[in-house]
């Protein structure tokens, strides 16, 4: 038997999920009473925002010539957010089936998958998915294929995943153009774990490849990494449903059980291997994910009447959601406003928002986020550099030589007749531009340098208003940048709360910090005094707003009289309010922390 490991990459919401569907489909891998739409996306999560968040990896059979085929295949995330699970299945296959939309053609997406599976010497079969559509323009697509990959037109596979159209011919050239597995270079087992999840039953479920040896049930394995050793009690592969089977080949793909209850036991990248017989080497793993986007997770409230607190909770949920997910880290954190919490990295907006989620439907506790910044490099004067992810660990100026932030390599692709407002919008955000190139008659490709912070809230939801939804955008961070930035933090009350502190450039300090306070006027309820909200950058004031102080009309009762009597309460009622102003606490709603990050 023949075995083909390849991925599936694409743009999102160009019909990967669907397109898996129909492969499953077709080799008759599902029964017809179990089939339904998106059945790889198995979180509910998923399937209610209709994205791919977690990469599935399934094994179906196929017949070609003749000859019996075991196709292996990952269906991987779209977003940009979620690059590194499309680099982990990447790592895993020898081909990638890359998918374009009949109808939208090239994405920026798109692009950046491609040279993905390039960079990991991957074979790639260009298929044009949803011809079916009305807007579909398949020719065109051929050709915008050709002129940016260099892979012939003709090469370029169609099909509709929607009705089926294509499928048998897809399966046919996976068979022939993709290459077999390497040969094993050991005959000892070594096996790649590349993703895991936790089982209230059976504890953590590992998903491997075997790349050399084989994995057997009933043996004695070693984690090269942690050192850890175990007894294999469960072993199957997902056709797409876990079938149970006693042995896994040389490159084949499947998942173990093995009674791992503690969750830091095992690690994504980490390499398997027999107890008393091990391999030389380890397999060379994974490289680290750059959270670049950090956040603080709080519970709402506090567990009462001697039942586990919310921290608690929340702790354990972050632990096993760290299990399926790595790309996200946490640590312990206090705020003096909102209690104990953590202090969490992320590679995007919308990976935050998605764990977020996640935390608060698997782990049933409620969160309150602070608002999403940037990690910057410290120069300090005695030569050193210490890199901060929150704006309250900045040093004291006095020591601080300059601030580096980080800086990307922004891809965008837009039609003719919004390059003028995107470059506007890029100059506004102290963007450098790079350069242009024709993608098709109707369309560009536009280089910039940005500073990550400008982009990650709302330039996204702003690129895609002014092309009217028809325009994508990728990035990557290419290093640090040195500028003229500063610190502003933001004073309630006439105390800071660091929770709303920012590091934005000197410039455009004054401007932003108006803006931030008018939001917060209004998000913050009026109290029974006046409250002064501030912006400072370290002792000087640049900014201020006030939410008026609630007026209680304490004169209703006096009915005509002398008007000193009327004073003399005003008066008493004044003072009142100047004790309680000294005394009083505010409440921040969740809104405010998220007004920082907006900007107009």
């Amino acid at each position: 038997m023949k075995i083909r490991n390849f991925s599936i990459i694409a743009h999102i919401d160009h019909g990967k999920s669907t397109l898996a569907d129909r492969l499953m489909q077709e080799t008759r891998a599902v029964d017809v009473r179990k089939q339904k739409n998106q059945l790889l996306d198995s979180m509910e999560l998923e399937r209610e925002r209709g994205i791919t968040i977690k990469a599935a990896a399934v094994t179906v059979p196929w017949k070609h010539d003749d000859e019996d085929y075991q196709l292996n295949f990952i269906d991987t995330p779209g977003h940009v957010d979620f690059t590194y699970e499309v680099s982990r299945a990447l790592t895993a296959c020898e081909g990638a089936v890359l998918v374009v939309d009949a109808a939208q053609g090239i994405q920026a997406q798109t692009v950046a998958n491609a040279y993905l599976a390039v960079e990991n010497d991957l074979e790639l079969i260009p298929v044009i998915n949803k011809i079916d559509l009305p807007a579909a323009d398949p020719d065109r697509v051929a050709m915008e294929i050709e002129q940016v990959f260099g892979l012939p037109a003709e090469d370029c596979i169609l099909v509709s995943a929607k009705t089926g159209q294509g499928i048998k011919e897809l399966l046919d050239a996976i068979c022939e153009r993709f290459p077999d597995p390497p040969k094993p270079k050991t005959d000892k087992l070594r096996a790649l774990i590349f993703d895991s999840h936790y089982d209230d039953y059976r504890g953590v479920v590992v998903s491997t490849r075997v790349f050399d040896g084989k994995l057997e049930l009933g043996q004695k394995i070693l984690m090269m990494g942690t050192g850890r050793h175990w007894t294999v009690t469960d072993l199957g592969k997902n056709t797409p449903f876990p079938v149970q089977v006693k042995t896994l080949e040389t490159n084949e793909a499947g998942w173990m059980v093995a009674s791992i209850k503690t969750l830091g036991d095992v690690r994504v990248g980490d390499t398997v291997t027999v107890q008393n017989d091990p391999a030389p080497e380890a397999l060379p793993g994974y490289e680290e994910p750059n959270q670049m986007v950090f956040c603080d997770f709080y519970p709402s409230s506090s567990g009462e009447g001697g039942k586990k607190s919310d921290f608690e909770t929340l702790r354990e949920a972050m632990e096993k959601l760290h299990l399926n997910d790595a790309s996200f880290t946490y640590e312990a954190q206090h705020s003096e406003a909102l209690g104990f919490g953590f202090r969490c990295g992320f590679l995007g907006l919308l990976h935050m928002d998605i764990v977020q989620e996640r935390l608060e439907r698997e782990g049933n506790v409620e969160i309150v986020q602070t608002a999403p910044t940037v990690s910057y490099m410290i120069d300090l004067r005695n030569g050193s550099s210490v890199e901060i992810q929150n704006p309250a660990d900045l040093p004291d100026p006095s020591q601080i030589e300059g601030i580096r932030e980080p800086i990307v390599k922004l891809e965008m692709i837009c039609p003719n007749e919004n390059i003028g407002d995107l470059m506007k919008l890029c100059d506004g955000r102290r963007g450098l531009f790079k350069g242009q190139q024709f993608l098709s008659e109707t369309r560009q490709i536009l280089d910039f340098e940005l500073p990550l912070a400008e982009i990650i809230y709302d330039f996204y939801d702003k690129l895609k208003s002014i092309t009217r939804g028809y325009g994508t955008m990728d990035y990557e961070i290419t290093g640090y940048r040195k500028d003229n930035l500063v610190k502003v933090s933001i004073m309630v009350n006439g105390e800071p709360v660091e929770a709303l502190s920012l590091i934005c450039h000197r410039f455009t300090a004054e401007n932003r910090s108006r803006a931030i306070l008018k939001k917060l006027r209004k998000q913050i309820d009026r109290h029974q005094f006046e409250i002064a909200l501030q912006a400072a950058i370290g002792g000087k004031i640049i900014a201020r707003e006030s939410v008026k102080a609630l007026r209680k009309n304490v004169t209703a009762k006096c009915y005509g009289g002398d008007i000193s009597r009327k004073r003399k309460l005003l008066e008493k009622q004044k003072a009142g309010k100047q004790r309680m102003k000294t005394i009083g606490s505010v409440n921040i709603p969740q809104e405010a922390f998220m007004a920082v990050l907006e900007q107009e």
